[in-house]
């Protein structure tokens, strides 16, 4: 290292990691050596040493210049429904609050229009005021009501939701049910603002490879020179009988050793000669080299190190190695060729080591073409032990079968299609021999274009595009990708819970179908209804136009739509409107052959629709990202593909059969949660200010506070901030057992409901009329009453403000206590104890002087309201008024009118009623009980909800329960 003398040209620093064009030139015996950089060359932030133990290296980028630095940028703000919601509820009540401001403003000036009122003998003006302009008095008091008003804005609202956010979230990763224990991976929050969301879903946009599947390869079939073949327990069997059959004369291939003669007979289906025979060797041979040679895979170092004399153990036996691959079907592949015997043991800078039955063959790696997303397929350029050039490629049939000119392409193209409807992933493999004129025409343009710093990346996709041509076709392998547990149920699930599911995929459609049959997403019964190989924007459309005829000419409840990457930029460029109606009448949607961009724009076309339903994006892959950051709320797959998703994500899962507890059972509790919260927050404080409002038509408007300043900053901090806090953290409405087997009560939250205007004109209402019950009641009760106190003394200002206050505070908090449903021993001690608090803090703070306080308005009046008997009654008069309707209105709507969620909810407790019932029990009667319930569930389950039939269901539980509270 001393004695290199070298300088690195490299292109300016750029944000894109995976692109990187430099080149260096070495100074050696004053000639200059070229050497191409790529992106194979540059150490991302997290890179490991494998195969080496150690490198030098050398720092191109520092700083803000570094491609990590270049990448920092803010994230788009996503905004969860109830934000939006709260900030409209924000400007009512600043409307609100401005206008409360305005007529007591006017008020005030008309009152004052009496001369008698406006300088009273007992306040005389000074000369300042007399003099002073009207305009800005005007002002002024509009401004101190204002002041005075302001607490009707519940600025405490946004830090509860916040600490509710940041807490609550802590509950996802703390579920032991989406714990998965084989990855020992548990869920992972990325952002708290978007709970709530979780239970808004109306779309559901999901990957397929790695998101409904394993992503984890197994070779299964393959076709070699127009033969299909399949692996059954490590061996290969041609398409035909197997060796189990009675015929007994099919070939049953286990290795490429059975392909000799000893070994090979002939039946009706598959007749070989002895040349036929040296050349099915030969097919087979090239087939599985190009396998084990075509490829990226590593070896683990610890696999290898010490084991023979060489780099790579010659006689390494399959079993031994592991290999490594940054996809899993290349590793599939190179596995499968080493069941058939031609292993890979592992490669050097330059070499690559393959055992072909027991003898070892060394290839010079002469030039590795990476796959990109363009070409859709890799190639390797080897010089085999006696001196051929070969080209090797793989890809996807689309990118392959063009590019050949021998070899069974027809056939091959059947069989490919074939193996698509099976569900199996495919790829084509060719090759390519090069003469010593054409290698050195191709060594020569790669290297012009590989140390070109200028439009590298056109250089070499018009280089690969010149090499990768005149190919021979070999075959096709078929590998599969087993689908994850309960993805059929998951699926079925979302669909009953309202939830549309769109599998989008880079797969092609044949294969893409094929999983989502058998995943669910396509049902058997299910119309599919196909825009797939539109060639222009005229045929694009009429084809939609066709579609949207047939989905309201077919009388068929469901339709399945499925659309390939091409037809879909041509929808998505003119006939936008056309194509999102058609796609609104399926109940599925399949999007194959699709780019990471294109899935983006999908779920953009969906949020932008005017019905602005909440999306949501499940991956696993760098792939995914873009429409992962793109939806409402983007799930990552904490997969096999990198931790890209996940990191990008807002919530990571391990496994998508999660999805439906994160949605049904944790989104369902965040929105109930904080829907309540919402809107509580504002029934208390128009139920705190309202009285302070009406108050000023008795103090002749002139800014007097009803309340005193200490009771005005605590109310909110200290006085009602726990109950609904805990409610918002802990509140279970129902068993999550209960919402997790129910789907359809996801729909009762759908479109925001909780928060609609209607409610949140519900929480208003009845916060103005629980303040004037307050305000009124402690006036007309104890307003004019003399003999309140046993002296003869009249209650004064700030004792009739503190009996509004303390009736107030009980009743928001006995609010609160009954919407809650789920009580543990942190909901009563937190909602009794805020009373309690109450009632010792106002005890401590009126009676004693304090010293540092300038006033002591309060100094013994909460002692003397409390040693009222009637301020008692009336406390707890108008307590019980104000709520007594708010729980008539409960009953009946729940009798009446019960949303499914009640009705789970009255199912749920019977069934928890009951259970108490039979555990008193002695066992041979509790067997008679448990029958007994059974039937009762069945009929609650499966009653049609009609008046006539709820009346019936009624009458058979009735029985049914008086049954078993007789046989106590």
């Amino acid at each position: 290292m001393d004695s290199l003398i070298a300088v690195i040209e490299c292109q300016q620093p750029e944000a894109d990691l995976y692109r990187f064009m430099g080149r260096m030139i070495i100074t050696q015996q004053m000639e200059e050596i070229v050497r191409p950089l790529g992106p194979e060359s540059l150490l991302l932030r997290g890179a490991r040493l494998k195969n080496t133990k150690e490198i030098f290296g050398v720092a191109i980028y520092t700083g803000m210049e570094t491609k990590m630095a270049l990448n920092y940028k803010s994230k788009s703000q996503k905004r969860s429904a109830v934000e939006k919601s709260m900030n409209t509820f924000l400007i009512i009540y600043l409307i609100i609050l401005i206008s409360e401001a305005i007529i007591s403003t006017i008020l005030k000036y008309t009152w004052k229009a009496e001369e008698k009122w406006d300088e009273p003998w007992y306040n005389q003006k000074t000369e300042h005021q007399r003099n002073s302009s009207k305009i800005l008095r005007f002002i002024s008091d509009f401004l101190a009501f204002l002041v005075l008003y302001n607490f009707i804005i519940p600025i405490s609202l946004y830090v509860t939701v916040e600490m509710q956010k940041f807490l609550g979230s802590f509950f996802i990763g703390w579920d032991l049910d989406l714990y998965h224990e084989e990855s020992d991976q548990k869920a992972q929050v990325n952002t708290s603002d978007l709970n709530e969301e979780l239970g808004q879903v109306e779309y559901v946009f999901t990957d397929k490879t790695g998101t409904l599947t394993e992503n984890e390869m197994q070779f299964r079939e393959c076709s070699i020179n127009g033969m299909k073949y399949q692996e059954i327990n490590g061996r290969l069997v041609p398409e035909g009988p197997t060796p189990d059959s009675s015929e007994g004369t099919a070939p049953y291939l286990s290795s490429l050793s059975h392909l000799s003669t000893s070994h090979l007979t002939t039946s009706t289906s598959f007749r070989t000669s002895p040349e036929n025979e040296t050349e099915l060797i030969k097919e087979h041979d090239l087939f599985f080299k190009a396998a084990s040679l075509c490829h990226t895979v590593q070896i683990s170092n610890v696999q290898t190190d010490g084991i023979g004399d060489g780099p790579w153990q010659a006689s390494l036996a399959p079993t031994q190695l592991e290999y490594y691959a940054s996809s899993p079907d290349e590793k599939a592949l190179v596995e499968a060729a080493a069941r058939v015997g031609i292993v890979f043991i592992g490669h050097s800078e330059e070499t690559m080591e393959v055992k072909i039955l027991g003898k070892l063959e060394r290839y010079k790696l002469l030039h590795l073409l990476e796959f990109d997303s363009d070409r859709r397929r890799m190639s390797v350029i080897v010089q085999s032990p006696s001196g051929e050039k070969l080209l090797f490629a793989k890809g996807a049939e689309s990118s392959i079968l063009p590019k050949c000119i021998g070899g069974e392409i027809e056939k091959t193209r059947i069989h490919v299609d074939e193996f698509a409807l099976k569900g199996l992933r495919t790829l084509c493999i060719a090759y390519r021999q090069f003469t010593s004129k054409e290698y050195e025409e191709i060594n020569r343009r790669l290297f012009e274009a590989r140390t070109a710093l200028q439009q590298r990346e056109e250089k070499l996709a018009n280089v690969f595009q010149f090499i990768e041509k005149d190919l021979v076709l070999l075959g096709a392998t078929a590998v599969e990708d087993k689908l994850q547990d309960k993805v059929r149920e998951t699926i079925e699930a979302l669909r009953m819970a309202g939830i549309k599911v769109w599998v989008l995929t880079g797969d092609k459609h044949e294969t893409a179908v094929s999983v989502s049959l058998s995943c669910g997403h396509f049902h058997r019964t299910m119309n599919i209804l196909e825009l797939i190989n539109q060639k222009s924007d005229n045929e694009c459309a009429e084809q939609l136009r066709q579609l949207a005829r047939r989905i309201t000419e077919d009388h068929v409840i469901q339709h399945g739509l499925v659309v390939d990457g091409t037809s879909l930029s041509l929808a998505l460029r003119e006939h936008e409107k056309l194509f999102m109606e058609v796609c609104k009448n399926c109940s599925a949607v399949l999007c194959c052959r699709m780019a990471p961009l294109q899935k983006a724009k999908v779920i953009r076309l969906i949020k932008i629709s005017p019905e602005k339903p909440i999306t949501l994006a499940v991956g696993d892959g760098a792939n995914d990202v873009s429409m992962i950051q793109e939806a409402h709320v983007g799930i990552g797959i904490l997969g096999k593909e990198g931790r890209q998703a996940a990191r990008n994500s807002d919530y990571a899962i391990a496994r998508f059969k999660f999805l439906s507890k994160l949605l049904f059972v944790h989104g369902h509790f965040y929105y109930i949660r904080i829907a309540t919260l919402v809107q509580y927050f504002f029934y208390k404080n128009v139920c705190f200010i309202t009285p302070q409002f009406l108050y000023q038509f008795y103090c002749l408007f002139s800014q007097q506070t009803l309340y005193d300043s200490v009771y005005l900053t605590l109310y909110n901090i200290c006085f009602t901030s726990l109950p609904v806090l805990i409610y918002s953290l802990l509140e279970q409405h129902i068993d999550p057992h209960v919402l997790q087997s129910k789907p359809t009560l996801y729909r009762d939250i759908s479109k925001n409901h909780l928060l609609s205007i209607k409610t949140f004109l519900y929480w208003t209402v009845l916060g103005f009329s629980h303040a004037f019950i307050f305000f009124f009641g402690s006036y007309f009760l104890m307003g004019k009453d003399i003999s309140l106190l046993g002296n003869g003394q009249m209650f004064g200002n700030w004792t009739f403000g503190t009996l509004v206050f303390t009736v107030m505070l009980i009743t928001v908090t006995v609010k609160m206590a009954l919407e809650t449903h789920f009580w543990t021993w942190i909901n009563h001690l937190v909602t009794w104890g805020s009373i309690i608090f109450y009632f010792i803090f106002s005890l401590f703070y009126g009676g004693i002087l304090w010293p540092f306080l300038s006033s002591q308005n309060m100094y013994f009046v909460f002692i003397q309201l409390l040693s009222s008997g009637s301020a008692w009654f009336a406390i707890i008069l108008m307590v019980v008024t104000c709520l007594f309707l708010d729980v008539v209105k409960k009953v009946f709507d729940r009798h009446l009118h019960p949303t499914s969620t009640e009705k789970a909810q009255m199912y749920s407790n019977t069934v928890a009623l009951s259970d108490e019932f039979i555990a008193l029990q002695p066992l041979s009667r509790a067997r008679n009980q448990l029958s007994k319930l059974s039937l009762l569930k069945q009929i609650q389950v499966s009653s049609v909800w009609t008046p006539c039939a709820v009346s019936q269901k009624e009458r058979q539980c009735a029985h049914l329960l008086e049954e078993c509270w007789n046989g106590l």
